[in-house]
């Protein structure tokens, strides 16, 4: 399976991204290097993050990073 890597930008409520397909690669280190490079270019002013996506198809990696989580619950002892 490929890694796929994206640019998340954040859209008018946390409900709401948007994806920008930046590349398709065959081994994790490929696509780690390439991440890095992308978050080293983006300054200040640029308001993305950059995600590195394991899955079968282009189309799974974008329904992953694009699923709801429900925040973790806190037990009291991990306050």
């Amino acid at each position: 399976m490929p890694y796929y890597v994206f640019k998340i930008f954040s859209g008018p409520t946390d409900l709401v991204k948007n994806l920008e397909f930046d590349g398709e690669f065959e081994s994790f280190k490929d696509a780690k290097g390439h991440a890095r490079e992308l978050r080293g270019q983006s300054g200040a002013a640029d308001a993305y993050n950059v995600k590195v996506m394991f899955a079968d198809n282009r189309l799974q990696a974008e329904e992953r990073l694009l699923e709801r989580r429900d925040a973790p619950i806190l037990r009291e002892w991990e306050k």
